[in-house]
């Protein structure tokens, strides 16, 4: 399995509607073609943390792929009044908002 984490910025008072917008979102087929298997929401003290887990290693490809698709723009856009880049002088796209795993241990 593969897992990204996402860190950007978000108000407390935001975290009911975005996971509203992500409920929509993954009872479409968007999560199979994606590759995703388990999406987390995270918030702590004006933070956002995006945790997904991917069936293989190739969710960043899958994702990519995605994009054109209406629904992944859609959410996108539903998602820019409550979600701000953690560094905004730096980022282009989620990928530059994306945490580097530094350790991993598994049972």
């Amino acid at each position: 399995m593969h897992s990204t984490l996402i860190v950007a910025r978000m108000a407390p008072t935001s975290a009911e509607k975005v996971a509203e917008l992500f409920e929509a979102f993954d009872t479409t087929d968007m999560p199979g073609r994606m590759g995703t298997r388990r999406r987390q929401l995270f918030a702590y003290r004006g933070l956002y943390f995006h945790l997904q887990d991917f069936t293989q290693d190739d969710g960043a490809h899958r994702i990519e792929d995605a994009k054109a698709d209406p629904r992944f723009v859609g959410i996108s856009e539903d998602l820019k009044p409550f979600i701000q880049a953690y560094d905004p002088a730096t980022w282009r796209s989620p990928a530059d908002a994306m945490a580097d795993r530094f350790y991993e241990w598994r049972a």
